[in-house]
């Protein structure tokens, strides 16, 4: 039986994988914390609603106009 069950749980790890993917929208609550699963501007604004956080589009996985990445600051 426990064979059973952990044949089926590698199953579970294997086949369907385990691969993340980053959503077009950004929730940052502070200068290190955020979260990249939005997949609305709508849902990512309900989450930060009363947090004191803001919503962006995900600069990370290269959302938005295709090849233009915000520069950022530069010393």
């Amino acid at each position: 039986m426990s064979k059973t069950i952990g044949g089926f749980a590698l199953f579970l790890l294997i086949g369907f994988g385990t691969a993340a993917e980053a959503a077009p929208w950004c929730a940052f609550y502070g200068s290190s914390t955020y979260n990249c699963g939005f997949y609305s501007y709508q849902q990512c604004l309900a989450t930060v609603s009363g947090t004191g956080g803001y919503c962006r589009q995900n600069f990370f996985e290269g959302y938005g106009r295709p090849g233009k990445r915000p520069r950022g600051d530069r010393y």
